[in-house]
Parts: C-alpha cells; structure tokens; sequence
C-alpha cells in the first residue's frame, strides 16, 4: 500500500512532538547546550521550506535527522575554520592540530571500521587505502593492479556494502547516528 504524503503541518506537528530528542542529540554532537539549540532553531526554519518534499510521514524523523547530522557537520567545518582563523590571527595557530575533517572522522562510530572485517577483503582493502589512510583513488588502483575506473567501482560497490552493515548491525543508530551507539558490535556475515 502506497504511503499517503504527509502536508507540512504534519511534518512540522512531528518535528514540534519530537523537539527534546533532536535537542539531545545536537547536545551530545555539539557538547554545549546554547549551540545545540542554534543548531536545531536553523534545523526548524531550514525545514519549513522543505517539508513539501517528505511523501512519507513515517520518514519524517529520519529525513530530519539527516538534516541535523548534515548542520552538525557544517557547524563543525565552520568551528573548525574560525579556530584557525583566530589561532593565526593570533599568532598561535598550531600546526600538529588536526583539522574539522579529522575531528569528525575519528567521532565516527568504532564500529564502523570493525564492520569492515565482515566485507569482501577486496572491498575491505577499498575503503580503507581510500576512505581511511586517504589515498587517491588512482593511487589505490596501481596498489592493487586495476583501473582506475575499476577502483572507483570497487569503492562505490564496498561503500554499498559497508551501509548495508551497518544498517543490519546498528539500525537505530544508523537511521539516527551513531555518536552514541550502541548497537554491540559486528556481526560476522560476509556482504
């Protein structure tokens, strides 16, 4: 059975209900309170224009959580840029810091790179050579004998399979992320 389209007031009626979980969560992606709160009111007048968009109303706290997780990403890219900006202004700017990126890539749930294990070695190899030690892609590709074009399959194909881990390992944490998780861990299913 087809879903009906949820109208704006219903996603907007389901954003309100669920304003604590949202705070919550900005909280523990943010560490402070007052920046979570700017973070969630930018979140709410960023949805107001794209409501219309949700056709599902059982997909409308996932699809707000992905907005969340996309305004934390850009707050931690800015926080990261002004620090900079004002540690070389000052004349402190310290170059063994490690950048937005980083700080964000190491908040990645561990579970993740564990996941890794249960993928095809291949694809494992993949995401680690690129995504992990940041390789470029046609450096990965003469590692291990293939094309670039082929690299760049076998990476899309591994990225593929690595969500549908964590996906089956972690659903609750993967739909809402996984800075918090708790989903116990691997299971050992070749993808």
């Amino acid at each position: 059975m087809p879903a009906t389209p949820a109208t704006p007031p219903d996603v907007l009626a389901v954003l309100v209900e669920n304003h604590r979980r949202f705070l919550t969560f900005l909280e523990r992606c943010v560490g402070s309170v007052d920046e979570a709160e700017d973070i969630l009111q930018d979140a709410f007048v960023r949805s107001l224009d794209r409501a219309d968009t949700v056709r599902d109303p059982g997909a409308i706290i996932p699809w707000f959580y992905r907005l969340l997780r996309n305004a934390v990403v850009d707050h931690h890219r800015r926080r990261g840029v002004e620090d900079r900006a004002l540690a070389y202004v000052a004349g402190t700017a310290d170059q063994t810091a490690p950048g937005a990126d980083e700080e964000l890539r190491d908040e990645v749930c561990a579970c993740v790179v564990s996941l890794m294990e249960t993928l095809k070695p291949e694809y494992a190899a993949a995401i680690k050579r690129v995504d992990l030690d940041g390789a470029p892609v046609a450096e990965f590709a003469r590692e291990a004998g293939i094309t670039a074009n082929n690299a760049g399959v076998r990476l899309h194909r591994a990225h593929d399979a690595l969500r549908r881990q964590v996906a089956l390992t972690c659903s609750t944490c993967a739909a809402h992320g996984c800075l918090d998780c708790t989903c116990g861990g691997p299971s050992r299913r070749q993808t």
